[in-house]
């Protein structure tokens, strides 16, 4: 059986994980007190926090595709941030993307230089640009706004309904909603699945359409393009590829800079999509769970997505679990995906994680089974937990770039 979905196209693999996904949901849902885990509102969150995670983690995919590390995703997130909200205040909301991209792309290129050039540390760079930003975005917002911490309100560029799917308008005329009507027929599992899909589809920031399309174009550039197979070949084989006459270091400073950027257009969203304008803090360590991300995903745009979703959908679902039932119930979820998971572990024979996950799936079934509702920390914290067991039981069986962080020196092989 796992055979045979090996041997599926990469899409249709992580279709079939996320289609498994929402049956573990309704299955939870249809046992706990809670409809919060399939809603629209719940879906449509999930995305608006996905995006950004989704667009900092497909940046550290080019970076360390290319060889170099790039811890510092968080302040180029940042920098995006800031520049985002300058550019929409000032000459509006595309023009803040792109400046927002652009404040990104200072960042990677400042990584660049300390780690390609000069040979300085990756980890230790990417940690100064993250001590950096936050520092340099508070001087700017006190020189140019008076507040070290936050900006006037920021302008969006605004979302789309898919028509016929969502309801969406063509040419003035109003599309049938398909998906709001198979979910009106309450059939188990089918309305839930089709919930959910509505809550992508209609309301949808074309930020997010734009990151979405990503994903395929970030697979035929990387994998089918000359440049791609050369930017790989930095982070697998450099000096092969110096023999060959590629210049490593113009790819690998071009890789960082498009990493840089593309966080960047991930800071700009939270600040002129997300929240309406540049607030420190706002970035919640966003660049840091793209990373997460990043290695969930298997250095592949497809997982990367799949992944930020995830993580999207546990800050989506806090911000709409008002009374802890939808959290206490993600505790049933927790304890069927650790049985899961230690299932997976034990025919792997890998008994420290068997045993981990059974200790881990006991302790959520007994909280689940002993307790009405979840405290308000449990709430806030479930996202970053979700990160930390993601990376335990997933980083072992991960294939990441061979020269991922080590240094380059041209004519060295």
């Amino acid at each position: 059986m796992i055979a045979k979905l090996n041997d599926l196209p990469a899409w249709a693999r992580w279709a079939l994980y996320a289609a498994f996904g929402v049956l573990l949901l309704t299955i939870v849902q249809s046992i706990s007190d809670t409809e919060r885990l399939t809603q629209v509102a719940t879906a449509r969150e999930m995305l608006r926090f996905a995006v950004p995670i989704f667009l900092a983690g497909l940046g550290g995919l080019f970076s360390e595709r290319a060889g170099v590390v790039n811890i510092g995703l968080e302040g180029m997130l940042i920098l995006g941030m800031w520049f985002g909200a300058w550019g929409s205040i000032t000459y509006g909301a595309w023009w803040g993307l792109a400046i927002g991209i652009f404040g990104g792309m200072l960042g990677g290129l400042l990584h660049a230089i300390a780690t390609v050039t000069f040979q300085v540390d990756h980890i230790i760079s990417g940690v100064a640009i993250n001590i950096l930003a936050p520092a340099i975005t508070r001087y700017l917002s006190e020189e140019i706004w008076a507040s070290p911490t936050t900006s006037p309100r920021t302008s969006a560029v605004g979302d789309w309904d898919v028509p016929f799917l969502a309801g969406g308008t063509v040419f003035g005329w109003e599309s049938p909603d398909l998906l709001l009507t198979i979910s009106q027929w309450e059939i188990w599992y089918l309305s839930d699945l089709a919930q959910l899909s509505r809550g992508l589809l209609r309301g949808t920031s074309w930020v997010a359409i734009i990151a979405i399309a990503l994903v395929p174009f970030t697979v035929w550039l990387i994998w089918r393009t000359r440049f791609g197979l050369r930017l790989r070949i930095c982070g697998e084989k450099p000096a092969a590829g110096e023999a060959q006459g590629i210049n490593i270091i113009r790819y690998k400073y071009i890789a960082v800079i498009i990493s840089g950027g593309l966080a960047g257009l991930g800071g700009a969203f939270i600040s002129t999509e997300l929240s309406g304008l540049f607030q420190g803090g706002n970035s919640a360590g966003r660049g840091f769970i793209g990373l997460a991300a990043l290695i969930f995903g298997n250095w592949r745009p497809g997982g990367v997505l799949l992944g930020a979703l995830l993580f999207g959908y546990v800050f989506g679902l806090d911000l709409r679990d008002l009374d802890g039932t939808a959290s206490h119930a993600m505790l049933l979820v927790n304890a069927i995906a650790f049985a899961g998971v230690g299932l997976w572990a034990f025919t792997r024979r890998r008994k420290a994680d068997t045993i981990i996950a059974a200790i881990l799936g006991v302790g959520a079934l007994f909280w689940w089974i002993v307790a009405d509702t979840v405290p308000s920390w449990w709430s806030n914290t479930l996202p970053y937990v979700v990160v930390l067991l993601v990376l335990v039981f997933f980083a072992q069986r991960l294939r990441m770039p061979v020269s991922l962080g080590m240094p380059y020196r041209k004519g060295e092989t």
